[in-house]
């Protein structure tokens, strides 16, 4: 397994050329109906349910270096594409995190998972953030990397060469896995329109969470304001606040070692 742990790929040339290591042969893959969408999952390992939440325009594939370190580590992880993504499919209706958390809340019951630790990456954050607030019960904790959970939390966009190799990786994807594969600008205008509008969550519905949080930021990280993630983890009930240094939004790929690191310290306390 090391050499999936000693990659450093910082300006995403590595990732943009052949994507994240391969995910290892699943035990267990498929689709699941909800809610007007065919929604593509796989299971890898046993023991303790650690659910796996890709990031806007993304895709399960991304969590190739995480997969194999929570296998190893005794965990099972599980990894599913958001609706419109990688290879579930989605219906005519607008984007949702509320609509992406039922998609995981029915997988997992699909699955026969009573509950389950969420590592969530950017809108994948959201969703599992989404889903501790809507069914605390089925939510062990959640590992919330890089994401905004109301308008003020994000950055101005300034384009630049690291988010366009991910752009890049992100086209080429798109059109090998999705079923609409001739339609990847108009999912990024949709997917960029709940970005922008979603989600609204106040500093009360915040104050609710029950169950253990941890907010994670790369210090460089391109779209997510510092303080945003500072306010989470102040607002939040004990939330810890994690800084992972000298990486950005993309730190699972840029150094899979330090961004695992804390994903397994975050599973060996909330996932048991």
């Amino acid at each position: 397994m090391q050499r999936f742990m000693e990659v450093r790929d910082d300006d995403l040339r590595k990732f943009e050329a052949e994507g994240a290591a391969p995910l290892p042969v699943a035990g267990d893959q498929g689709f699941i109906e909800n809610d007007g969408a065919r929604i593509w999952y796989a299971s890898y390992g046993s023991g303790s349910p650690v659910i796996l939440l890709h990031g806007g325009l993304g895709h399960s594939g991304n969590w190739g270096y995480q997969v194999p370190a929570l296998i190893t580590n005794g965990y099972r992880a599980v990894v599913i594409d958001s609706r419109g993504h990688g290879r579930s499919t989605r219906d005519a209706r607008p984007y949702s995190y509320e609509l992406m958390a039922s998609d995981v809340l029915a997988v997992m019951d699909a699955l026969h998972l009573e509950k389950a630790g969420l590592v969530g990456w950017s809108d994948g954050a959201c969703t599992a953030l989404i889903l501790a607030m809507r069914v605390p019960a089925r939510v062990a904790g959640v590992f919330f990397f890089a994401c905004n959970m109301d308008p003020s939390g994000t950055k101005e966009f300034e384009p630049g060469p690291i988010v366009e190799r991910c752009f890049s990786r992100h086209t080429k994807d798109y059109a090998q896995l999705s079923a609409t594969p001739d339609n990847f600008k108009a999912f990024v205008e949709t997917v960029s329109l709940m970005q922008k509008t979603q989600p609204n969550a106040s500093a009360r519905d915040l104050a609710e969470i029950v169950v253990p949080v941890v907010i994670v930021q790369g210090e460089h990280d391109e779209f997510i304001k510092r303080d945003h993630a500072e306010y989470l983890a102040r607002t939040i009930p004990n939330a810890e606040l994690v800084i992972l240094n000298e990486v950005s939004h993309f730190a699972p790929l840029q150094r899979p070692e330090q961004f695992n690191a804390a994903m397994l310290a975050f599973a060996g306390k909330a996932v048991r």
